[in-house]
């Protein structure tokens, strides 16, 4: 006997297996086929099915479908076993979007191109002096209420305020140091020169990170880049050629440099809580 035969309706039989996923084919199909124009039986089915386990459903699906899709570093972050809230703050970190470090890329290459035009007889100064603020300008986008789009989400998150300020500068250096590192390898005329833009990087972004603490994300990266710059025009003031190296890139600066570094990462540990106390979204 056809479903035709019966008035159009589907037994309630059929309905209440169909509910419990025991209706079998072909009487599945047809029972399918009928409910989607039949208000009757869509609301006989309604009473047979467990109203508590199908709303469960509906919100299981609901988050599903509202939850955001992980991009191309999130996913390549979970997929390395970093914690699912842990990829998102990071994934989320300005610093690291693609927009970022595509402007990153041109101005390494523009500097690039300038100091390669200028190679006979002269030095990399202006490479020199720019590679250092990059990496600085990357972790002061990376964390603090006006700068992160997820600061919120970041306040809430269960972990400790210096844990989450390391995890996004450690990414950031990264991915800044490693741009600014296949910049050098295309000024191999330079020698070891070309690499000395790296322990006043590390030197400035320690600066920074622990003048932060009392200062703010984004005052702190500011005035340790404005002190760079007045530094590297102090030193061009009082150097005696055109074609001489300046102070910070010789090898005392360079001693200089790691000693600032490594001190402000030791003032920075000491410092440590205070982000925690700075947790506020008016700061």
């Amino acid at each position: 006997m056809t479903y035709e035969d019966r008035l159009w309706h589907v037994p309630e039989d059929d309905l209440r297996a169909y509910a419990r996923g025991g209706l079998e084919a072909p009487a599945l199909w047809s029972a399918d086929t009928h409910l989607t124009a039949c208000a009757h039986c869509r609301a006989v089915l309604a009473g047979f099915g467990d109203t508590v386990a199908l709303d469960d459903a509906w919100e299981r699906l609901d988050a599903e479908l509202d939850a955001p899709r992980p991009g191309l570093l999130e996913s390549l972050l979970l997929r390395l076993g970093v914690r699912d809230h842990t990829a998102r703050l990071l994934a989320a970190t300005p610093a690291l979007r693609r927009s970022w470090l595509g402007a990153v890329s041109a101005v390494l290459l523009l500097t690039v191109a300038v100091t390669a035009g200028h190679a006979e007889g002269g030095r990399p100064t202006l490479f020199l002096a720019l590679a250092p603020l990059l990496p600085l300008a990357g972790v002061a986008l990376s964390y603090g209420p006006r700068m992160d789009p997820t600061y919120e989400m970041a306040v809430v998150a269960p972990m400790h305020g210096f844990r989450l300020l390391m995890i996004r500068t450690v990414a950031v250096l990264t991915a800044g140091l490693g741009l600014n590192g296949l910049a050098t390898l295309t000024l191999p005329g330079y020698g070891l020169l070309a690499l000395s833009w790296l322990l006043p990087a590390l030197a400035l972004t320690a600066t920074a990170l622990a003048l932060s603490a009392r200062l703010g994300p984004v005052l702190a990266p500011a005035l340790t880049g404005g002190g760079w710059v007045a530094l590297l025009l102090a030193a061009d003031a009082v150097r005696s050629g055109a074609h001489e190296t300046l102070a910070p890139f010789t090898a005392a600066g360079q001693g200089v440099s790691a000693a600032v570094a490594v001190f402000g990462a030791g003032l920075l540990v000491l410092l440590r809580d205070r982000f925690d106390l700075n947790r506020d979204p008016a700061v």
